[in-house]
């Protein structure tokens, strides 16, 4: 394997800055691909979506050529349940199974309770949103103070929190490729609701848990990368 596309699926708190430093601490072999979605950056003009399952198969549909070579799939918080639904949906296309799929900062499909509970399936105010994202700890206080920004935000957030909240799980034969699951210490998801991630494969399971809360991932990001990488390195070698 001289290339792996590695397929991140987009999470409230991604953006090009921080990709733009994954791929300076990436080896060259890791080829970052971020997943842009409907109603974002340069795809502004379609609209935002609610629906995870049509969405994952719109995605597979155009994720289908870099899914041909070997790849893997990534996703943080509602990206990690967007990148699971991805991975079945690019299977049911007869793609080729992912080197990996590593899902971070949330509960397993079938431990949702701590989410969907708390009606998520409705839209929420924006002063509801802002109070989340204040809880979440990963929006600086500025940024919620500009009314500019936050016009161009909530929408986005709005539909990410619907698309989580009217979610539904769907029993299928479990995924075949290896599953590696990161959570922080202090994040919503407990230990338990994360290790129910491993009945999704038939593959390696793995949960590496980091200090911090929900955006571990930033706070951590030289760990989390290493750990990426350590996963990964493995598959390629062999291949």
């Amino acid at each position: 394997m001289s290339t792996l596309n590695l397929l991140c699926l987009p999470y409230s708190g991604a953006s090009a800055m921080v990709y733009s430093r994954w791929r300076r601490k990436l080896p060259a072999w890791v080829q970052l691909r971020p997943v842009e979605l409907p109603g974002r950056g340069a795809r502004m003009g379609e609209p935002l979506q609610t629906d995870m399952r049509a969405l994952a198969r719109q995605l597979a549909g155009e994720q289908r050529l870099a899914a041909s070579t070997p790849y893997a799939l990534l996703g943080h918080s509602l990206g990690a349940l967007l990148a699971f639904e991805l991975a079945h949906e690019l299977q049911a296309l007869g793609c080729p199974a992912p080197q990996a799929l590593f899902a971070c900062g949330t509960a397993a499909p079938t431990r949702r309770e701590d989410y969907d509970g708390n009606d998520w399936r409705e839209p929420k105010t924006d002063t509801q949103l802002i109070a989340e994202l204040r809880e979440l700890n990963g929006t600086p206080e500025e940024v919620l103070a500009s009314a500019e920004l936050m016009a161009l935000t909530l929408p986005i957030l709005r539909a990410d929190f619907l698309l989580c909240g009217r979610y539904a799980y769907r029993q299928r034969p479990p995924l075949t490729c290896p599953l590696h699951v990161l959570g922080g210490d202090a994040d919503r998801a407990s230990e338990e609701q994360l290790l129910a991630w491993r009945r999704e494969t038939r593959g390696a399971f793995s949960l590496h848990r980091f200090p911090g809360d929900h955006f571990f991932i930033h706070e951590h990001e030289d760990h989390v990368l290493t750990t990426l990488v350590g996963a990964l390195e493995g598959y390629r070698l062999s291949a």
